[in-house]
């Protein structure tokens, strides 16, 4: 009997290969070969970092301020990749194409249980084979593999806020002494509350990034 879970990852590749909108460079492609194609594309690779399914508390100050990153940049010369998925920090897909740039996600192919996620301004997309969202691996310091891949691929990161996993990627990303942009920002309020809710823990203390104490300073 096929799991249940491979046969969702299944039906989410016949749904983006109909919707037609993303170019699938792979579906179980190992860190290094995502890095590698991300690499042949030539140009300088911008990484957003974020909040994804959290979402943010103010999303219109969020894309005001990726705005002002990307206009650092030339869109013929800059690859701007992020998770994916339009949710989050993935609001700045469809940014980045109106201004012109060319634009890559990387992410786990557990995305693929739900591809109405998957945002259609994505070019190119790479997913890794990967048990969790990425973040660390259990009792480790090491990435896991989508993890690993966001950040070998990167040129620049800039982070608005995020969670765990994105503070993960952004430690690493600074201890590989790659450039680091920061800037705070709050999740959205009322998804963190119904998310504790869920989980049978009391409302968050704070709205703020665990980034905030190591880089928003």
């Amino acid at each position: 009997m096929i799991p249940v879970s491979t046969f969702r990852q299944f039906i989410g590749r016949i749904k983006l290969w109909w919707r037609g909108k993303n170019h699938v460079v792979g579906w179980n492609m190992p860190p290094e070969e995502a890095v590698s194609f991300i690499r042949r594309r030539g140009k300088v690779v911008l990484t957003f970092y974020g909040y994804s399914g959290m979402g943010y508390e103010d999303e219109d100050g969020m894309l005001r301020l990726a705005q002002e990153v990307l206009a650092q940049y030339r869109p013929e010369k800059t690859l701007v990749v992020s998770g994916a998925t339009k949710v989050g920090i993935g609001a700045v897909y469809p940014l980045a194409k109106s201004i012109g740039f060319e634009t890559a996600g990387i992410v786990t192919t557990r995305s693929l249980k739900d591809t109405e996620r998957i945002s259609e301004a994505v070019d190119h997309i790479c997913f890794i084979p990967d048990d969790q969202w990425g973040g660390t691996l259990p009792e480790s310091d090491e990435l896991s593999p989508t993890s690993r891949a966001m950040v070998d691929c990167s040129d620049i990161l800039v982070g608005i806020g995020g969670g765990e996993i994105s503070q993960a990627e952004m430690l690493e990303g600074k201890k590989q002494g790659k450039p680091i942009q920061y800037f705070p920002a709050e999740m959205n309020h009322q998804t963190a509350i119904r998310q504790a809710q869920k989980k049978g823990l009391p409302p968050p203390e704070s709205f703020s990034a665990p980034a905030d104490d190591v880089f928003g300073k």
